[in-house]
């Protein structure tokens, strides 16, 4: 207030006319005015001297008390305005912290019921996980001596045969020492035996926690479908340096003395266990060999031999001194093949009278040959393996190799393949070891991949703006919207939309997408490709997508999951590179969101124009030969503009086909390891 009167009085500024104020009961009013003048020594004007107020037409020492009056009314007004002003920011400023305070609360409270959530998923959805963590804390219990071998097998039985129970009773309880947890087990009415299998896989990967290639989320999917039917699975990897330890849940160091065997000595070993998707999960981390598993990467060196044997032959120590008694031992790829020999040689007579081996091979292209002589670092007679039903190289005989080791060795080996036969795999693609795989023939099966149905589902899926499924596909065409809103596409839902998603592009077949992009352009066909890093051609694709500079075409050169799942929802048509996909699983997963999977290459021998069905066939090879293996690009687009309701016909059977880990994958894998358990 004092403000705005002094600023409208303009002091300071202009000089004051003398009629403009008066005093009158000791205020000023607008009948005369107050002229601040400073006296000085000087005619200058300097600012030397004492401030002097004047009134107009009276003298200064009359009014002086009045107009010192007014003054102070003044700024007694202005104090009061600055009083109240203050209290109203404190209020203002109390009224903010009392809505913080609300938003706090608010926030403990959903944090406090997402817990509750949290515990409740985990007591009534999460058993698995429960029943892992508790797998685990016996095998410490065996490492520190606090119970006997025998004593452990009978916890893990109870455990196997008691998942969704025990998994209830022990929520609570999981927290506490492994003394106090022992007091429970043992307390904890037995059950009859069920007929489950207790598998233990000793492998290089798992899906999230380290992954490679098609191993990981084979490991992964398997793991889960198994223990779904009743099965009860462990994994066994290296501690790797790289580790994604985010997924891992319950992760804890055992504090036990853990040695293993190798070059001659025992080793010391340190033992960490926790639960990845719900799966006991045993790392192992070598002391005197830190360095085997602290490298950057997780194959390529020049002693991968040397890192994969130690680890090998210190999960065998490891599951003998836990004292586990697994129905079947799951290696795999030429990795772990030296367990097979180093079972059979060394192990099976401490206490494996019912263990069976099981080797799954993702494919035969990497097998490792090595010295005879390396074969000693792990305890293993190099003499008495290097010969030709052995582990002698089928081409180099003066070397072994490791993966034949594990085919000679094992029970039952699973080649995986969504379309090859048993037969095309011996004698096209089993590099150099078709006279081994021809011995042993009897003993191979071929297994297709599967993908994770729950991660993978449209009438779920959180990445997608609107859901749907086979019974109702409107979603479907607002999803191609928003792809095409999101890449800069004419969005129009009457256009075709073909996606690809590759992990590799060989020359070849990036000249025959060439072809295909350049015929199917001219019909006014979108286009949207997704790369990897990785890929060997994706700097020449790339060069050559920029080259067309076309409206109707997109490529993503870096591979985005969360993407790929709105490419999969949007298109019509998915071009795949190969039916044969263990690693992204294309075709399984534009199957089950409403795409035609469609080659590449349809001319390919290995899967166009089959003639004469092989009994060997999977069923997903039958379905795909049946169904889509024949059709080209060109083809599929006249069908889904000329006849529109077959293909409606052909996509909605696609969509409810189970091609997931828990279907046929799952199915051969029980069946195998029934066969191995029966001999």
């Amino acid at each position: 207030m004092i403000t705005e009167m002094l600023s409208s009085s303009s002091i300071g500024k202009t000089p004051l006319s003398r009629s403009n104020f008066s005093l009158s009961n000791g205020k000023l009013s607008r009948a005369s005015f107050i002229c601040c003048v400073r006296k000085t020594a000087e005619s200058n004007g300097s600012s030397s001297g004492p401030l002097q107020l004047e009134l107009g037409n009276q003298s200064s020492d009359e009014n002086v008390p009045q107009m010192r009056s007014g003054v102070r009314e003044l700024f007694r007004q202005a104090q009061q305005n600055i009083l109240y002003l203050n209290k109203q920011r404190i209020l203002a400023m109390e009224e903010l912290d009392r809505v913080k305070r609300e938003k706090r609360s608010l926030l403990d409270r959903i944090e406090q019921l997402e817990r509750i959530k949290l515990m409740y998923t985990r007591k009534r959805c999460d058993k698995f996980s429960l029943s892992a963590e508790l797998l685990l804390r016996i095998d410490s219990m065996v490492l520190t001596n606090l119970i006997g071998s025998k004593e452990a097998s009978e916890f893990r039985r109870l455990v196997m045969d008691s998942i969704g129970s025990i998994a209830d009773y022990f929520s609570e309880i999981m927290h506490k020492q492994d003394t106090e947890i022992l007091v429970e087990l043992r307390h904890f009415p037995r059950k009859s035996r069920k007929s489950g299998y207790h598998i233990i896989h000793i492998c290089t990967e798992m899906a999230p926690v380290v992954s490679v290639g098609s191993l990981a989320p084979y490991v992964t999917g398997l793991s889960r479908a198994l223990q779904r039917k009743g099965n009860l699975v462990e994994v066994i990897l290296p501690k790797y340096a790289s580790l994604n330890l985010n997924e891992v849940h319950g992760l804890r160091e055992v504090e036990a003395e853990f040695h293993s065997y190798f070059n001659g000595q025992l080793h010391g070993n340190r033992i960490w266990t926790g639960v990845v998707c719900g799966i006991g999960v045993t790392f192992i981390e070598p002391l005197y060999y830190s360095t085997f598993f602290s490298c950057e990467n997780i194959y390529g060196y020049s002693h991968d031999f040397e890192r994969f044997t130690y680890f090998s032959r210190a999960s065998l120590d490891y599951i003998v001194k836990a004292g586990k008694q697994p129905d079947v031992l799951h290696i795999h790829n030429w990795e772990t093949s030296i367990v097979g020999p180093l079972f059979w040689d060394v192990f099976v007579n401490q206490g494996f009278g019912g263990t069976r081996i099981m080797l799954t091979c993702q494919s035969f292209e990497s097998q490792c040959v090595e010295q005879p002589e390396k074969l000693a670092l792990c305890g293993l007679d190099p003499y008495g393996l290097h010969c030709s039903d052995r582990l002698q190289d089928n081409n180099k005989s003066h070397l072994v190799n490791v993966l034949k080791a594990g085919v000679v060795y094992s029970n039952n080996v699973i080649i995986m393949s969504s379309m090859q036969t048993k037969g095309q795999i011996i004698h096209a693609t089993s590099h150099g070891l078709e006279p081994t795989l021809t011995i042993h023939k009897d003993k191979l099966v071929v297994a297709p991949p599967g993908f994770d149905s729950s991660a993978w589902d449209p009438s779920v899926d959180k990445f997608l703006p609107q859901n749907y499924s086979a019974d109702n596909m409107k979603g479907k065409s607002v999803c191609q919207v928003s792809l095409q809103q999101h890449l800069g596409l004419q969005e129009k839902v009457s256009i075709i939309l073909v996606g690809c998603i590759f992990s590799d592009i060989s020359d070849i077949e990036l000249e025959n997408l060439k072809t295909l992009i350049w015929m199917a352009s001219r019909r006014g066909v979108q286009f949207v490709f997704m790369g990897s890093d990785q890929t060997p051609g994706l700097n020449s694709a790339l060069e050559y997508f920029e080259e067309l500079k076309d409206e109707n075409m997109r490529f993503l050169n870096k591979y985005d999951e969360s993407l790929a799942h709105l490419v999969l929802a949007g298109s019509d048509i998915m071009l795949c590179p190969s039916f044969d996909d263990t690693l992204l699983q294309i075709p399984l997963k534009a199957m089950r969101y409403g795409a035609m999977p469609i080659l590449l290459d349809f001319t390919d021998s290995k899967y166009g124009h089959f003639v004469d069905r092989d009994l060997e066939d999977t069923e997903f090879s039958r379905y795909i030969k049946d169904t889509f293996s024949n059709m080209p690009l060109n083809q599929a687009i006249d069908e889904l503009k000329n006849n529109p309701s077959k293909w409606d016909k052909k996509i909605v059977d696609a969509m409810t086909k189970d091609f997931s880990w828990d279907a046929e994958c799952c199915d051969i894998h029980i069946s195998a390891y029934t066969a191995i358990k029966n001999l």
